[in-house]
Order: structure tokens, then sequence, then C-alpha cells
């Protein structure tokens, strides 16, 4: 008789970044996960952390996301795994759900945007792009086309990053953030539609919200929560990163879903 592969047996979490970020922001949790003995996958996506990608380059939606697609798509038969998405990586998240509900066993949203449509109506905007005015000139854009045609990317300014993202974490994770932290394709972003798949409604979905978030606020979260309710809510007292401000609480969290999981209680 064949020996099992005890990694197949392991639950498999997908870690996916938000806005600008990569997949170093996930080093405390993936830490956590791995030495609790589950398999993690981090992935940057295409223009992201260490994708060499000019993301002034990418210029679909479907482009952003192909390290997810390719992933997904090179799973075996019966594999499934649990998607885990911060911030725009919600978006990601919905995305995969559309496409590969049958490859996703669980999908968490963390301070995430859960829009089940994407962007289509003026309520989704309202309810999932973060409203950064009152905090002054935030942004830093590139034109790679030119200062005559629509600027191409974006990214929050270095002064501004540790009020709006990371008030709450410690210095030395918003200052490798700073380090960090790339311009993102705003073309990507501004036309993000998707048409529900055939088996995205059997995905369970689990939303941890941020109460102190000043990127996407708490009113913000409930509204999308009250559109298209998950199967469970956990809130989170910390700032929009809560990888980095409240890294045992979220993962205390992911367990008791992986605990939903083992006891059949969602599925």
């Amino acid at each position: 008789m064949a020996d099992i592969d005890e990694d197949s047996t392991k639950l498999h979490f997908v870690l996916v970044h938000g806005f600008g970020h990569g997949a170093w922001c996930w080093y405390k949790i993936r830490t956590l996960m791995e030495t609790s003995g589950y398999k993690v996958t981090c992935l940057d996506l295409k223009g992201s952390g260490m994708d060499l990608t000019d993301p002034n380059t990418v210029s679909t939606f479907e482009d952003y996301n192909q390290p997810l697609i390719h992933f997904l798509s090179n799973l075996t038969r019966n594999e499934k795994v649990i998607l885990v998405g911060h911030s725009a990586g919600g978006l990601s998240l919905t995305y995969a759900i559309h496409h590969f509900g049958h490859k996703i066993q669980m999908a968490i949203y963390v301070a995430a945007n859960m829009l089940k449509h994407g962007f289509v109506t003026d309520q989704d905007i309202k309810d999932g792009v973060p409203d950064l005015f009152r905090f002054g000139d935030v942004n830093e854009f590139e034109y790679a086309l030119g200062r005559d045609h629509p600027s191409t990317s974006s990214k929050i300014k270095t002064e501004f990053q540790r009020e709006i993202l990371f008030h709450m974490s410690p210095l030395e994770d918003s200052t490798l953030a700073s380090m960090l932290i790339r311009p993102a394709s705003l073309k990507v972003f501004s036309s993000v539609k998707f048409i529900p798949g055939p088996n995205s409604d059997e995905v369970p979905r689990v939303f941890i919200k941020t109460k102190y978030d000043r990127t996407i606020s708490i009113e913000q979260q409930e509204a999308m929560i009250t559109r298209w309710p998950p199967t469970l809510v956990f809130p989170v007292e910390s700032d929009h990163s809560p990888f980095f401000s409240a890294p045992f609480v979220l993962f205390g969290f992911i367990v008791k879903v992986v605990e939903s999981l083992t006891t059949r209680e969602l599925l």
C-alpha cells in the first residue's frame, strides 16, 4: 500500500495581499501557521512584492491575478485550499470564488473588499473604495503614459502610511512596510466587475472586521457584510493591518475557522 504524503493531508492556506503590498506582509501569520502544522502559500500578484513586472504595464484584473490563477489552475484534481485575502486582496478572493469555486474550501476576508459583483454600482464604490480625503494629499501617482494622460499607478505617500495603514502596528513593521510598498496599477482596480460562477454560492466565507480601521472604515465593512452576508464574522481590535498589529488574535480566529472545517459545522 502506498504511503500517504503527510503534506497532502494538511489544510492548505493561500494568503493574498492587498493594494501595493506583497507576500511579505504575511510573515508573522505564515510563521504562526507553519509552526502550528498548516501548509501555507503566500503569493505576489503581478507587479507586486518581488514580482518584477512594472505595475504600470498591468492593465486588467485578470492579468494582475495571473499568479493566483496559475496556482489554482495547477492544483491536483481533488485538492482544495483556504483563501485568505487582505484589503483589495478581497477582490482577488471573489474573482477566485467565481472562477474556481470547486477548488476553494473557504474564503476569509480580512478588512477586505467583499463585493459579490465588484464595482458595478455607486453603492459598491461607496462601500468598497477607501475615503482618504480627510488625511489630505496622500497619494503618490505615476504617469507612465505622460503627464497629459491619466495616472497609471499610485501608492500612499510614505509619510502617511503609518497614520492610515499601520497606526496600531509596531513601528518596526510599519518601517519595513514603508520600504517594501510599491505603486499598484489603477486601471486594474477601476474596472473590477464579476459575473457569479456556478460554484460561487457554495464557498463558505468568513469576514474579519478591523474595528479601528482608517482605510476601509468599520462602517464600510459592515455595509459589505450586510449586502453579502458571510457565514461568520469576527471583530478584531486593530488598525487596517491586523497581520502586524494583532497577529495572535488574527491567527486565533483563523484557527477557529479551521476547527469549524474539521468538525464540518460550516460545510
